[in-house]
This record gives structure tokens, sequence and C-alpha cells, in this order.
């Protein structure tokens, strides 16, 4: 059955009939007639009646009976031949058949008799669509017009799917016949009916077809007919096209139409000059801005898909246009510089470029775009530059002359339709067009190697840096505006607003803000304004206030990026800083007290005053809360300045009336009064924000706005239902700084910060969410701490640091009541020690709802309080914390009938055993093992003995491995007679500390003991004797037993000196009797710095009278000693002279007259203000990580490093390191307590990185000690930070007793 007979004809027609009839709504949902054709051809895949269809079980039949024969015949040999293994297995016989098939005779008769009558049914089935539709033209002409109405619109890029249209479908022939028909040299009439019928056809099918590069020609050609609507429809024709058909086939429908528009704006019929502006109602006019409109909209779109396809499809798209808009007259030409060409319309249509914007965003294209730009059409860039500098230069001529840039048209902010752009107008949109494409341009390293640039009327180039600086100055030259104007600022296309939103997001982007703006060069003209304001000289700007404000929001941008800030504070290049060129922070600041002292003329009685103020404060802010920010601003006083303003701004805010329930808000307060309080904040906000920094704090008690600040930011955290976790970090951060102070941890008591806290913790921990609705048993807690209770618990660990703890408890009673309430909710943190630490009562265990899970959380915060050996002290002598542990663990046992029970082990015991080991047991990583708080799997889950009192089991001391007998050392016998006879003073002691330095490296073990008694107690000596060595006047003191004996020793001392004895007798440093040697130094050393401490009236309770904590450097030379008390003393009396006593030993300052009094009142140690400032500024420069981590933790350095250094690293390092600590310190200098706890981070970064993640950093960093750290192994190190920071450093130390440092 190779031949079709008529009847067969009539019968496929039928059967495709049933078959297109049955998938039509598949069909007509496609978006494309590629996506029809998909459909079809996957109809087998998709369709469960796919075999039904009589179309298809007929063409099965027919395959059959022509290739029946040829399969079988195929098979047979194939299976014959298997055995001769030509082919195996049944994929491969499948396989061999049909290849051979398909190459044999009947299978192509077969294809060919099917081709033939296929076009015959398929001619057949599109004539007689074709009558059927002529037959409902003529039944429906409304719709017809209707249908009319909508092709005649010029929206030409919002077509309708292919499928939702009448389309004919043509065949080769037609379409070559059409092409005929559009040939220009064909009659009008002849060509307007092709046009027609080709505006019928599948845009797909014409674009597809062999004759598609003749049409395009006759298109192309056809555009420029003087017929407006021909070529209308061709317009019609292209819009149909690139709302229907793929990229790879628009793309050239789009070239045809850029070159059309090319070599019409070249030709000599387009005569339109800028000067001589522009009338849209034009008909030639309206005609070029369809056509450009159409490119432009398809320039926004074609982004979105031409990834999928090869990359010569977009760039011939990118290419046509960039040859379009680099169109220009002959330059010799007389008209060539007032020529409007098309780059002009485009910026009509698109003025703010975002045809640009969108090809550059991805990576694919925009590699393709700058390369072209760099290599053909640099011109294009050459012209937005030249552009951006002409009207740059007619505002600084208008603004020179006193006259009003906005003379210059810029926007109609009416709703009037425009018709007519004058030439200036036109400039101007080509200007706004070239501001932002060169805006864009700038943001990608690509774009930024396109410069330098040369301009022709310019003999230098112009860089990428004159081109930033033009942007800053057209910020300068913008025009005026009035307040309406002002107040819709972001919808205008001002030169200021534009060049804003352009250095903004390059403020964003590091490499882009870097190449950019942190230049010198850049700086100084952002800074120009200033500086003219500041030397009094004339000022050409057109609008100060709005552009000082501009400024101000760039500085701020820049300073908030570390990069940034390095420019501001040293310049773009530190090395080449000149002394008589400053850095941009003195020139900001300075700026800024004149505007807080209402000193500058021009802006006196500004009603923006203030707002510009705010603004200027706010770049400030962003330099002095970092450590090296806050070094530059000090000299200037700054915080004195906003504390003069804050005070004035207060008075003011005081007599604003209190606002009247149920009046109106807009009469009861008036707009000057509420300008009033938003001012006093904004300076609370700045004074508020020195509390960042550890010595910025210190400057924050100096204004004595301290209580007020604390007050504010209670305020605004209330008011804040959510904060996002930049402002938590920022927030910790402050928090932590402030409890280390008493005077702020005061103020946070006093506040209500402190109550509402604990409120809060108490609902997390026994109430739980009021707005959770039940619906389930809440689950038990898997972690000690339930998540829920974690940032809680950090937040109180910042909290409660010693000197907030002293402050807030140590007059404190536990209340111990008979009966608690279940509603009795803890305000203070007395309360909640007495509800989840001292559970000593039935009563309080059955006030609580999770009694075990509030436990262990009151139990795991007094471990971490305990760390801080001055709080365990208080904490011991004050509530019994032992005893009450020691009590709950007898009374924790299983009932037997004979002797003692056994301890039962559960979460709370384990806890209890732990808490009870860490506070009776001093001692580094190597000294002590603290039971673990976990259970172990196997029989024997938790190994570690419990008990019920003391003394503690021997499993947890540690031996101490006995000192070897050390050779004769030669350096160590060198820096011995060195010591005995010293030379000059200077030279002297440099070689000592060379000395020092060779025993270290190489024998650090052998400076212990007696040794290193002796070596300090020389040195010391030989120092104090000269007067040039001594810091602190050399008074004398002579310590007699029967003076010191009418001095009793406080509880906290006297504990201090039981566990100081044991750590030394366990160390093998003391013998007996040591207790009242100890307490002879202790009570001489109280009586020689009382006579060096001045009387003050303050309500700190730390100001009181005695030093508030234990004397830990002294217990420390004490052992050093070896319990030798006139020893110790006499050293203590001659480093008491040297500067690194007011470091090394915190009692030596408390209340001293060697301090200013403001010093004094603050209650602010130098080791905090100084030692703790440096720790951040270098943690920040040398570990950056480390600082990082910490800020996220909503920690601080200066939080744990004087935990440390107050208790000389007691439990923290091993007795031989804390020796080495103290020996380099005195040899070496007390700078070298700041890089010693620089190099303790560096040995645990990669711990603090990961307790970072874990969210327990200050957890980890209070509890656990310093393994493996060895100060010998990090003295190099300490010796390199030497070289960098030591100036700096010890200038700063040596002016502690200076006011305000």
């Amino acid at each position: 059955m190779s031949q079709f007979t008529n009847e067969d004809e009539a019968l496929l027609q039928s059967m495709l009939r049933q078959l297109l009839q049955s998938v039509k709504e598949k069909i007509t949902g496609a978006p494309s007639v590629e996506c029809a054709e998909e459909i079809l051809l996957h109809l087998e895949e998709t369709d469960e009646n796919f075999h039904n269809y009589e179309f298809v079980k007929y063409l099965r039949q027919y395959i059959n009976n022509t290739l029946g024969s040829v399969i079988e015949e195929e098979s047979e040999k194939c299976t014959s031949t298997q055995s001769q293994s030509e082919v195996s297995g049944y994929d491969t016989l499948v396989q061999h058949v049909t290849k051979k098939t398909r190459e044999s005779k009947q299978y192509r008769e077969m294809m060919h008799a099917l081709k033939n009558v296929m076009m015959v049914v398929v001619e057949s089935l599109v004539n007689k669509f074709e009558e059927d539709r002529m037959c409902k033209k003529e039944l429906d002409s409304e719709t017809k017009k209707k249908s009319q109405s909508y092709y005649g619109t010029d929206n030409y890029s919002d077509s309708d799917s292919s499928f939702n249209q009448s389309y004919t479908f043509m065949s080769q022939e037609q379409l070559q016949l059409l092409v005929e028909k559009l040939d220009p040299i064909q009659p009008k009439e002849v060509r307007q009916e092709a046009l027609q019928t080709l505006c019928l056809a599948p845009p797909s099918d014409v674009l597809s077809s062999e004759c598609w590069p003749n049409l395009r020609k006759h298109l192309t050609m056809s555009l420029s007919d003087p017929d407006e609507i021909f070529s209308e429809k061709i317009l019609r024709f292209y819009a149909k096209t690139f709302s229907s058909s793929p990229f790879n086939m628009t793309r050239e429908v789009y070239t045809s139409l850029a070159q059309h528009l090319e070599f019409y704006f070249l030709s000599g019929e387009y005569s339109l000059r800028i000067s001589s502006g522009l009338d849209v109602s034009n008909a030639e006019v309206t005609r070029i801005l369809k056509k450009v409109r159409l490119l432009n909209e398809y320039q926004k779109e074609a982004p979105s898909s031409w990834i999928r396809y090869p990359e010569k499809y977009m760039e011939e798209i990118v290419e046509s246009t960039l040859s379009l808009l680099s169109v220009k007259h002959d330059p010799n030409h007389p008209a060539s510089s007032d020529f409007l060409s098309p780059i002009y319309f485009l910026a009509l249509l698109d003025i703010k470029a975002v045809w640009f914007k969108k090809w550059t965003h991805a990576h694919y294209s925009r590699t393709v775009i700058l390369r072209l730009l760099e290599k053909k059409y640099k011109s294009l860039i050459n012209a937005a530059v030249q552009q951006c500098l002409d009207y740059f230069e007619f505002c600084k001529a208008a603004v020179c002359k006193t006259s009003r840039v906005n003379d210059f048209p810029q926007q109609h902010s009416n709703n009037e339709q425009k018709f007519f752009y004058t030439g200036s107008e036109l400039q101007y949109i080509y200007f706004v067009h070239s501001l932002c494409l060169l805006g864009r341009l700038l943001i990608y390293k690509q774009g930024r190697n396109l410069f330098p640039v040369q301009l022709k009327n310019k003999k230098d180039c112009v860089s990428l840096t004159d081109l930033l600086v033009l942007f800053t100055q057209l910020i300068y030259y913008s025009p005026s505006y009035s307040k309406e104007a002002l107040a819709a600022r972001t919808d205008n296309y001002s030169p200021a607003s534009l060049v804003m939103e352009i250095l903004q997001v390059f403020c964003d982007q590091t490499g882009c803000a870097t190449d950019c703006l942190y230049t010198d060069v850049v700086m100084d003209a952002l800074l120009d304004p200033l500086q003219s304001l500041l030397n009094g000289t004339e000022v050409f700007i057109n609008c100060l206030e709005t552009t000082l404000i501009d400024i101000a929001d760039i500085l701020a941008r820049i300073a908030a990026a570390e990069d940034g800030l390095s420019v501001l504070l040293y310049g773009g290049n530190k090395n080449s800083a000149k002394e008589n060129s400053p850095t941009a922070v003195h020139i900001i600041v300075q700026f800024t007290k004149k505007l807080l002292h209402d000193d500058i003329s021009l802006l006196s009685g500004s009603e923006l005053l203030q707002v510009v103020k705010g603004a200027f404060i706010f770049v400030c802010r962003q330099m002095y809360r970092t450590c090296e920010g806050l070094q530059m601003l000090i000299p200037y006083g700054l915080h004195e300045s906003i504390g003069e303003a804050w005070k004035k701004a207060s008075l003011l805010s005081e007599r604003v009336p209190t606002p009247v329930t149920g009046a109106d808000s807009t009469s009861s307060i008036s707009l000057d009064s509420k300008n009033v309080v938003l001012w006093e904040e904004t300076l609370l906000d700045a004074l508020l924000n020195f509390s960042a920094t550890p010595k910025g704090l210190f400057l924050l008690h100096s204004t004595g706005a301290m209580s007020d600040c604390v007050s504010f930011m209670f305020n605004s955290l209330s008011k804040k239902h959510q904060a996002n976790e930049h402002e938590e970090f920022d927030n910790g951060v402050i928090v932590a700084q402030m409890a280390t102070t008493p005077t702020a941890a005061v103020a946070l008591q006093s506040s209500g910060f402190i109550k509402t806290f604990v409120a809060k913790l108490w609902a997390l921990l026994e109430c739980g969410k009021d707005d959770v609705r039940i619906t389930q048993p809440k689950s038990t807690p898997v972690d000690p701490i339930d998540q829920s209770c974690q940032k809680s618990f950090l937040c109180l660990i910042n909290l409660l640091t010693y000197p907030a703890v002293f402050e807030l408890l140590s007059e404190q009673d536990i209340p111990n009541k008979p009966m608690y309430s279940h509603r009795e909710v803890p305000t203070d943190i007395i309360n909640i020690i007495d509800r989840i630490i001292i559970l000593n009562s039935e009563a309080k265990i059955h006030s609580l709802f999770n009694y075990e899970q509030s436990h262990v959380f009151g139990l795991r915060l007094l471990n971490v309080l305990c760390c801080e050996l001055n709080t365990l002290l208080l904490l011991e002598t004050k509530y019994k914390v032992s005893q009450v542990l020691l009590t709950a663990q007898e009374e924790n046992v299983t009932e037997a009938l004979e002797g003692p029970g056994d301890f039962i082990v559960d979460s709370l015991s384990v806890e209890r055993n732990h808490v009870l080991v860490r506070i009776n047991l001093i001692g580094g990583p190597q000294e002590r093992i603290l039971p673990s708080r976990t259970l172990d799997k196997g029989s024997d889950p938790y190994p570690w003995p419990m008990f019920s009192s003391f003394p503690l089991p021997k499993c947890y001391l540690a031996e101490v491995p006995r000192k070897a007998d050390f050779k004769q050392d030669k350096v160590l016998d060198k820096l011995m007679s060195i010591l005995q006879s010293p030379g000059g003073q200077s030279e002297w002691a440099e070689i000592c500390r060379r000395q020092f330095c060779k025993i270290m490296k190489t024998r650090p073990d052998t400076i212990s003991g007696p040794i290193l008694a002796e070596l300090i107690e020389k040195f010391v000596l030989h120092l104090s004797e000269s007067r040039s060595n001594c810091y602190f006047s050399m008074g004398r003191y002579e310590a007699t037993d029967a003076d010191v004996k009418k001095e009793n020793l406080s509880s906290v001392q006297q504990l201090g000196i039981e566990m100081t004895v044991r750590y030394g007798k366990h160390l093998n440093l003391l013998k007996e009797h040591a207790e009242n040697e100890l307490c002879f130094v202790l009570m001489n050393c109280e009586q020689f710095l009382k006579q060096q401490q001045r009387a003050v009236v303050s309500s700190l309770r730390c100001l009181q009278g005695h030093y508030p904590g234990y004397d830990w450097f002294a217990s420390s030379v004490f052992l050093i000693m070896s319990g030798d008390g006139e020893k110790t003393l006499t050293f203590l009396q001659q480093f008491s002279h040297l500067l690194v006593s007011a470091f090394l030993w915190i009692p030596r300052l408390h209340m001293s007259v060697h301090l200013p009094i403001a010093t004094v009142e603050s209650g602010i140690h130098p080791v905090y203000f100084c030692s703790a400032h440096y720790i951040e500024m270098l943690l920040k420069a040398e570990l950056p990580l480390v600082f990082s981590a910490f800020h996220m933790s909503g920690f601080t350095p200066s939080q744990i490093c004087l935990q440390w250094i107050t208790q000389c690293f007691w439990n923290y390092m091993d007795w031989s390191e804390i020796c080495h600590y103290i020996a380099t310190c005195i040899f070496l200098g007390p700078d070298y307590q700041v890089y010693m706890c620089i190099s303790v981070f560096r040995h645990l970064q990669q711990d603090i990185l990961r307790h970072t993640e874990a969210q327990d950093l200050q957890v980890f960093l209070k509890e656990e000690a310093l393994h493996g750290f060895r100060v010998t192994d990090y003295l190099e190190y300490m010796e390199s930070l030497e070289l960098i920071y030591r100036p700096m450093l010890l200038k700063d130390m040596r002016n502690i007793r200076v006011q305000n440092t």
C-alpha cells in the first residue's frame, strides 16, 4: 500500500481534523507556535488517549502493512548471525533492525508517499479554514471593527499571544509571493495588501522561512515610507514579533529596526537640531519616537531571555544598539555640535538609562557590552562625560554670577502633558541619561578600566578621579528648591539627588568605593565646602543646607566601612600623609564643633540648622564609636561640646508642656517643641554611642549625662518591638561596656533596665510567652539551658561583672521569705539569686513551676559568676554559697538502712558538684581538675566523686611537678651580674630587657621561684632609685605591727587569704604560718596606699573606703617571694613608684591622689579606659576576625580582659605562666600587658570563632582556662607589636594623671 487514493485522502483529512479537535485546548493554551509544535511532538507521552485516535491507528496499520515484511526479514537475519557475535542483546538487536529498515527502499517510498498525501490533506484543511474565516468575517463585521481598532493603537510592545489572534498559516510559496509584493518597486496598493496579509501570518513562520532575509530588507526600506499608516503597520508586525517569538528570531527584527534608524539619522532627510527644540506632536518626530520606544521596550525585556541563546545573538543586538547611539554628524560639519542624535530620543524615553542598567546587571552580557565599548564605541563614554562637564560648567557659571541654576529648565512637577522641549531641556535630559549611565558603568571593574578618557576640547585626559570630583561638585551646584519640592525630592531629577543615588551605591560596593571614593582628591572635593566655611572664605553653593546634609550622608556611609574609616582617619595614603594637610577627620570634627557652637554665620537662623548639626554629629559618631576613631577625636573635646548642647536642649525640653489626653496633639504641643525634644534625643543618642569603647565610656561619664543616656537607651529599646541584628549587636556591646563600670551599672539599675530585663527572664524561665496559644504540653528541654533562655543567659553574664555585682549586691541581703507566691515576679538581681540559685528552703522550691530547669539555669549562672574571683569572694562571704550547695548535696542521697546513703546522680547534683569544685579550688589548666557536667555512656556514667563536706576529694587536685635542678645558665648569670652592678640607667635597663628576652626565649623555666624573686627585686630596686623612672612621688612608709593591728581585715580579704595560702601550699611555695605573713602584707599595703588616697563624696559603694575587691597582685608577689612578708612589702613599696604598678597592681590607684578628681569619682580604673581600650583597638587591627566575633556575640574584649588582669590570670594560667606575665610586664614595660592579651586572643582565635557560631562565647571565655598558652611562645609576636604601637600606648599610659584623657 504505497499509493493513496482520493478516498484515502478524504479519510485522512477527516481523521486529522478529529485529532486536532481533540487536542485543541492544549494547543490554544500554548504561548507560541514552537510550544504548540512541542506539544504535538510529545503527545504520546502526555495524552493517555493517544493510541485510541483513528489517525494514529490508521498510521500504525499503514506502517505495519508497508514495512512489516522488511522488519521480519531483518530480524531473522540478526537471529541467524547472533552466534557469530555480529549482534548481541535485545537493545542492540532493535537498534540494528531499525537502522536497516530505515535504509530500505520500502521505507523511502513510504515516507515519500506519506509526505505527498499529507501536504494535500493539510492544504485542503487550510483552504477550508480560509473559507470558514471569510464567512465568519462577513457575518461578524462588528468584531472585525474592534479588531482593527485594537491593531490601530501604537502600543506596539503589548501584542497578545499568537494563539489568541487570527492567523493565516502560509506555505513557502505564499510567503515568497508576499516578499515579491512588498518590494519597494511595487505599487502602493499591492504593498499595502501584502502587508495586511503579512500581519495576519504567525511571526515565527515568517521569521523561520527561507525568504525572511529578503523580506527583512524590504521591511527595513519600507519603514522610511512617507505613508505613515504603512510604516505603522510594519511597526505593528515588529511589535507582534517581539511579544510572540523567541529571542533567536526577534534579534533580527531588532537589528533591522536599529539599522533603519541608523540609516535614517545619517541620511539627508533628517534635519532636526538641538537648538531648535523638539516638538513631539510633529508627525515626523512622533514616528521616530515610536520606533525608538519600540527598541527601548525590547531592550528592557531582552536580558531576561538572551542567556539561553548563543552569545553571538546577544552581541548582534548590543552592537546594533551601540552603533545607533554612536551616530553623529561629521566633525567637520558646521552643525555637528547641534545635531540631535538618536541618544537624545532614547534619553527622552528612558531618562535614567534603565536599559543600560538591565544590560549590565548580569556578567554574561556585561562582559560583551564593556568589551565593545572599549574596542569600538568608546565615543559613547566620551560623549557622556563631555555632557556632564558641559552641564557642570553651565551650573558653575550660573552660581558664580549669583543667578539661579534653576533658570535652566529641568522638570515639570505639574501633571500637564508636555509637547515641546527646548534645546536646554533636551541637553538636561541627555545629561541625566549620561549621569545615570556613567554611574552604572563605574560600579564594575571593567567599566572603571575604560578610564581615563580623552575629550576633544580638553588637553588632559579625564581620569576616574576627575569624574568623581565632578560628581561631588555637581552636588554643590545643584539648583535650590522650595520646601514643597524638597519634600518630594525622591521623585525629581535634580543633579544632587541623582549624584547622591550614584554615590550611595558606590559606598555599598567595596571594590567600587575603594577605586572611586577612597582617595585624597575625592575626599578633598567632598570636604571643600566645609573647609571654606571653616576658613571663612566665599562659598559658591546654591543651596548650602541641603548640600551639607548630602555631604554628611556620604561621609557617614564612608565611615561605616572599615576601609572608608581608615581613609577619613589617616588619608588615602598613610605613608604620604603630610602634617600641613590635615586628614578628613580633623576637618569634619572642627566643622561639627563650629556647628554646635553656632559659629557659622551663613547658617545662622536656618530652619534646617539642627538637621545639618545632627547629620554631622552622626558622621562623627561613626568614627568615635571605634577605638581608632575616638583617638583622633579626643583632642577636640567633641564629647564636651555635645554635652553642653545637650544640657541646653534639656533645659528647653523641660519647658515643653505635657500632652493632654483627648486634646489635639498638634494644638497641645507645637512643632517647635517637638523639634526641641527630637534634638535632645539626637544629642543623647550621640552621647550614648561614646560608650561603645572603654575610653568613650569614660568620656561619657565626664559629661554628666550617663544616667540620661541609659534612660534614653532603655526607653528606645522599650519602644522597639523588634530590632534588627545590627542594632542587637550594638546594644549588646554598649550594655557589656556599661556593666564593666560602677557608674553605668547603677544607671542601668535606676533606669529600670535591669528590672524589665529580670521580669522578661522570669517570664521565659517560669511562665512562657503570654501570646502563645498552648495546644500541647511544652517539651522538656534537652539542653541544660533552653534555647529560649540562652540569649537572656548571655545578657545576664554580660551584665554581672564584678563592678556591677558590687554596686548592686554588696549591701543586699537574701530575702529568705517564709512563703513565695507563684505570681511573685523577681524585680532585681538579688531576687534572681534568691529564687533560682540559693534554694535553701522548701518554700522557694515549691514556688517554681519548672524547678529543675530554673535551678540548672541558676547554677550555670553561678558557675560563670564565680569565675571572676572577686565576685566569688563576695557571694561566698555574703551568702555562704558553698554551704548552701553542700547542704543540698547532703540531702540529695538515697535512703539507707545503715550508714550514709549514696548520692543521687541527676542534673542538679552534677551541676552542684562542678560549682563546688570550681569555687573551692584555685589553679590553672594543669593545676586543677574540674568534673564534667555531662554523663558518659557505659556502666559508670559519672565517675567523679561527689561530696557534702570539705576538704575536696584529692582526685580534683592535679599533681604539681617537682622543680628540676637547673644547670648554670650563662645568659642568666650575665643578667644577674648586670643587676648587681648597674651602669647608666637608660642603657642598663635596655641591656637587662634584652637579656631577659633571651632567657625567656631559650630557657623560660629558669624564670621562677627564688630566681624570679631576685630578678624583679633588683630590677625594681634600681629603677625606683632613679627619679626619671619614678612615675609616682617617692613617699616613705614605715611598717610596724602596732599600727597595722588596729586595722581589721574584711571578710572578703580573709577568705582571699585562705584561698591564696591553700593555692600556695598546693604549689609547694608556702610553709606554715603563711596566713599571718600574708595578713601582715595586705594590712600594711592597705595602710600604705591609704596615705595616697583622697577623700571622695560619692554615692558609689566602691568609693566608700577600702578597695572593694581582693588584692590578687600583692598575693601573687607574696607567692613569688615564697611567703616572705618583709620582702613582699618592700618590693611593693618600691614597685609603687613605677608606672607599671598602675596597670599591674589594681588597688594601687584606688581613690588615688595621683589621678584627677573626675577620674576618681567615676570609679573607672585606668586599666579599663587605657589598657582595655587599646586591647580593643589592637585586636581590631591585628585580629579582625576575633574582633568581629566579639561584636557579633554582643560581648566586649575589654570586659574579659579586665577580669583576667584584675585577678592576674589566676584560674586561667598555670602559676609558671602567671610569673612570666608579671615578669614580662615589669621588665619590658606596662604596654606588654596589652600585647599579652592580644597574644591570648591570637592563641584562642579558632576557639573564639567556633564558640561565636555556637552562641556561647561569653561562657567559654569566662569558664575555660587558657589551655596550651605559653608566654614564651608569643614573645616574638609581642615584640613585633611593640615596634608598631609602643609610642602611642606609653604616651597614653603616662597621661593617666591628666584630666579627660
